[in-house]
């Protein structure tokens, strides 16, 4: 469902090399590239939202090249989500050098990055992002690559959207699941024993079930050891929504608090057309709530752009491959909000 996120670790290197690059704005061949040197990405007050602002993300990418392109309009409707923390999904082939990366460049703009982890073994059923580590001894090796490249720097992840959700729906095939619940223990384990980072494991959203069907299998998979659960990642259900789903199953799981994934979720749910396909780039979506630590309800530890606003959910309704830029719907998810 979610899109993997192969060109970030590109995006962490050219992070960490620091403003000199960004100014100058062209590539390591020469050839020339949009000039990002006024694009002027800065950090959101640390007060509002403590997480990372990536200054060469697509979004920033495409605010320079409407700029070039003398289309100022389209150029401000992207700069809404270019100016905003976003999720950083590490890819399979170098997670320690993108975790390091990320939050080696959050560290020196003191703030926190937040990195999104979906790399469990048979993901996503085979649909649009199905894949996922081979098996059980790729994934921890994987996931001891996040943590070296972590070490003690601020960094708040998401681990595994819908991992638990698909094991309880029936998608997952019941010879998986045994090992699933080991893997994400494993991972809660290795990533919480780090000094300073965070771990809310995915745990469906408001528009699937109920929490009773949810709950159990949450601590299955080691939701004690964690800080708390998300909810609503990659999904366009209302923020109130969320919040009630997320209370309900709070309660059932020892008063943890949560996150939301507000970034598409501004004009809430589709609810035309087939409807196991609505959640895949649907029409008239809007960008939710700003990224903040400030939020309605004091279980809600932040509202979260966890999905990267203007990447495809997969190939439907027009859209490229899972993951992959798509201009023309985030000038659209931005104009709505």
């Amino acid at each position: 469902m979610y899109g993997s996120r192969g060109a970030a670790g590109v995006r962490a290197t050219v992070a960490v090399l620091g403003a000199a690059l960004l100014v100058a704005g062209c590539s390591s061949d020469g050839k020339d590239e949009p000039d990002k040197a006024d694009i002027r990405i800065t950090q959101q007050p640390k007060n509002i939202t403590p997480f990372w602002v990536n200054p060469d993300g697509n979004a920033v990418d495409q605010v320079a090249a409407y700029e070039k392109d003398g289309k100022k309009a389209e150029a401000g409707q992207i700069r809404k989500i270019a100016q905003q923390p976003t999720g950083e999904w590490i890819s399979p082939e170098d997670p320690e050098k993108e975790a390091r990366g990320f939050t080696e460049a959050a560290a020196k703009a003191d703030r926190t990055a937040l990195l999104v982890l979906y790399n469990i073994p048979h993901r996503d059923c085979g649909q649009y992002s199905g894949g996922g580590a081979t098996d059980g001894d790729t994934y921890r090796a994987w996931i001891d690559g996040v943590a070296r490249g972590i070490e003690d720097r601020s960094a708040t992840v998401v681990l595994e959207p819908d991992a638990v959700l698909h094991l309880v729906d029936g998608c997952t095939p019941d010879e998986f699941h045994e090992e699933r619940y080991d893997l994400l223990e494993y991972a809660i384990g290795k990533l919480t024993a780090l000094p300073n980072t965070k771990v809310y494991l995915d745990a469906g959203n408001a528009g699937w079930g109920h929490p009773d069907q949810i709950h159990e299998p949450l601590k299955w998979a080691g939701i004690d050891k964690a800080d708390g659960f998300a909810v609503n990642v990659s999904n366009f259900y209302t923020t109130d929504a969320s919040l009630a789903y997320g209370k309900q199953l709070s309660a059932k799981v020892g008063g943890k608090p949560f996150v939301i994934d507000t970034s598409r979720n501004g004009n809430g749910p589709y609810t035309e057309g087939e409807e196991s396909e609505r959640w895949c780039n649907p029409p008239g979506r809007a960008l939710g709530e700003a990224p903040t630590t400030k939020t309605a309800d004091p279980l809600v530890d932040a509202y979260l752009w966890v999905k990267r606003p203007g990447e495809s959910d997969g190939e439907c309704k027009g859209g490229p491959k899972a993951g992959e830029w798509w201009p023309d719907y985030a000038v659209r998810l931005a104009e709505r909000s």
